[in-house]
């Protein structure tokens, strides 16, 4: 008989406390996080050319999210999927920085699995980084020598020779998304290429020269609106 203030006998239960929520990730940096309330027919195709996951389509909403370091990606995918019923189309694991995308017919229910990973990575909204814009440029009447070099690396729309191009780059890099789904909803252009990974981002755009103008402000509108930490 075990007598009072002894050690348990080797192999008894131990008492079970109550299972313990994980805890927050603060060492994780919040690069970018950006809601899409509808995606536009030409984004929502781009993303369904580039991405291995569950494929969107025009309508949806959508969600991005970048981070640092890049492994983190992996449980904050967790998080949202768990959370709401919502379907990811990309999720791309750098060393240095990781992007989940995730989408749903629902607005609510994207709205909800981005508030499950701010509550986890114990911060909100404002905590991710502002975007900046690293460079913005238009170039009218392009050569088609220089259309044959953009179509070989665009997975997009083509540009045409005498077209108008415009190249947004940005940081961090998924805040590229928001920028071009804007551009779309401004004016009837085509969406060449969109990269939302990596250290910048990048849009590019083509076109008339008027339709070209107008999508670039709508773009860098939608960039400049947003806040957060610098």
């Amino acid at each position: 008989m075990q007598k009072q203030g002894s050690e348990p006998q080797r192999g008894a239960a131990r008492p079970q406390g109550p299972a313990r929520p994980p805890s927050p990730e603060r060492g994780v940096d919040l690069r970018s996080f950006v809601f899409i309330d509808r995606m536009q027919p030409q984004f929502a195709s781009f993303v369904a050319t580039v991405a291995r996951g569950y494929l969107p389509v025009a309508g949806q909403a959508a969600l991005y999210v970048e981070i640092a370091p890049g492994i983190a990606i992996n449980r904050i995918t967790d998080i949202a999927l768990k959370a709401h019923d919502v379907r990811p189309g990309m999720q791309i694991v750098e060393r240095a920085f990781g992007l989940l995308e995730i989408h749903s017919e629902s607005q609510s229910e994207v709205r909800g699995a981005g508030q499950k990973i701010l509550d986890f990575l114990g911060t909100t909204e404002q905590g991710r980084r502002k975007p900046k814009i690293q460079s913005s440029e238009i170039i009218t009447h392009v050569d088609d020598y220089q259309t044959m070099l953009i179509n070989r690396e665009r997975h997009g729309m083509m540009l045409l020779g005498g077209e108008t191009l415009y190249i947004l780059e940005c940081e961090p890099a998924g805040y590229a998304a928001l920028a071009a789904n804007e551009a779309e909803k401004a004016a009837p252009i085509k969406l060449l290429e969109m990269r939302a990974s990596g250290a910048f981002g990048r849009v590019y755009l083509g076109g008339g020269e008027a339709e070209i103008e107008q999508a670039a402000r709508a773009a860098e509108r939608a960039l400049e609106s947003l806040t957060g930490r610098e």
